[in-house]
């Protein structure tokens, strides 16, 4: 029995991950993906991005070929790997966030369900690292698994992972509920604007309720202009809020500031208050602006227009957005 775990254990989270890596191929995830997960901002690069399912590939070859000390690394290392997952799909799930995962390819919301299948490939992964010492250097579980009759056990196992794996979840697009339709968008090229998902990243608002991006949106379009009262041109920007919310009533205009609210002069207490994202959460999922910029938020969950950088161009932008609103460009 113990042999046959030997075996058991390293094939089927090496199945696990040859699954996972493909699925990854097949269909590509993206930055925002990983950034509306939480993954730390440092493993947010495009190369990473790219190796990652071939990563998980080569891990699965060595937990099948590979026995002893050598084994046991592998092991290790998808131990690692299996608690990272876990770790970020169970902060998603206690923030109570509406992230997604593309953990096997397709784009699904990150629930309950999702934060068990992973745990228990946490105890398998601790399972493999507990027998695969025990197999052969060179040819590991496959040599073992040549030998061993006691695929009962390996089958119960690997019928548990194969149901948590595939465990019905409602796709990102069935997990959310139907909101207003968002204004029209701004953007100049509005036939080639690509509507993106808004990022579903915590901000905190001027009374230090933290709240989730994304869903703030849907209860009304939010223009967001990113300023810094270091950057000079943010001031005649900064000026302009209050014009342009008497210009929008339909749209919710809220400063972003990377400043803590105790320590800036721009916060807005009042509604629509001003949101704070001293990590950059949002300027690490959309795009890497300069400030001043601006981008239109849609309350159906996908940006509506821009982002612009700019005091010249973020005057135009609201000009747009008027004007796709009312048919007519704004009183002068």
């Amino acid at each position: 029995m113990p042999d046959a775990l030997a075996a058991a254990l390293p094939l089927i989270l090496a199945g696990v991950l040859v699954w996972s890596g493909i699925a990854k191929l097949r269909h590509p995830d993206d930055l925002s993906g990983w950034a509306e997960l939480g993954v730390p901002k440092v493993f947010r690069r495009t190369w990473l991005l790219r190796l990652h399912p071939w990563g998980e590939l080569a891990l699965a070859v060595a937990l099948v070929l590979l026995g002893g000390w050598l084994g046991l690394a592998a092991a290790l290392v998808a131990l690692v790997l299996m608690v990272a997952y876990l770790v970020l799909v169970a902060r998603a799930v206690s923030a109570a966030s509406d992230s997604s995962c593309a953990c096997f390819g397709d784009r699904k919301p990150v629930t309950r369900a999702t934060v068990t299948r992973n745990a228990w490939l946490v105890a398998l992964a601790v399972g493999v690292a507990a027998v695969i010492w025990a197999t052969p250097l060179l040819g590991g579980a496959v040599v073992v698994a040549a030998s061993e009759p006691w695929w009962i056990v390996a089958l119960a196992v690997a019928a548990v992972t194969v149901a948590l794996v595939l465990w019905p979840e409602p796709t990102a697009e069935e997990s959310e509920e139907p909101a207003a339709p968002a204004p029209a968008a701004a953007d100049p090229l509005d036939d080639e604007y690509v509507r993106l998902r808004t990022p579903a990243v915590p901000v905190s608002l001027a009374d230090g309720t933290v709240v989730n991006l994304r869903t703030l949106a849907m209860s009304k379009p939010i223009l967001l202009l990113a300023l810094s009262e270091t950057c000079g041109a943010c001031a005649s920007v900064n000026a302009r809020v209050d014009d342009w919310r008497a210009l929008l009533p339909e749209v919710d205009v809220r400063r972003l500031l990377t400043t803590d609210p105790a320590t800036t002069t721009w916060a807005d207490t009042d509604e629509p208050q001003s949101l704070h994202d001293p990590q950059g959460y949002v300027r690490g999922s959309i795009e890497d602006w300069g400030t001043p910029s601006a981008v239109l938020l849609g309350a159906d969950g996908l940006l509506a227009g821009g982002p612009v950088t700019g005091a010249n161009d973020i005057s135009q932008f609201v000009a747009d957005i008027y004007e796709s609103l009312h048919g007519e460009p704004p009183p002068a």
